[in-house]
């Protein structure tokens, strides 16, 4: 499995960035730490990176009712990068479609 598992395109993060249009966010794998993030993104991209946060998510407790009876799960843990690209470069993940 790769380093990068996949974009951030919710709505809060689209809000984020067109606040900041060189601010993204990825899906990483939960090993991966901010040098392995950096390599990977410059080299699928062809972008260069001036800052990396990263942030761990614990797996949320789920529970729904169902005919049988109450289902409960657990959501995964995930870990987050959010990427400041230099000034004036972009990533535009909708440009293949």
């Amino acid at each position: 499995m790769g380093i990068i598992i996949k974009p951030v395109v919710t709505e809060k993060q689209t809000q984020i960035t067109e606040k900041r249009p060189n601010r993204v966010a990825f899906r990483v794998s939960p090993d991966a730490n901010k040098l392995e993030i950096k390599a990977a993104i410059e080299e699928l991209y062809g972008v260069h990176i001036v800052k990396i946060n990263t942030m761990n998510y614990d797996g949320k407790r789920k529970s729904r009712y169902t005919k049988s009876g109450t289902v409960n799960g657990k959501e995964a843990a995930f870990k987050k990068a959010v990427i400041t690209l230099k000034e004036g470069e972009t990533i535009d993940f909708f440009a293949n479609i």
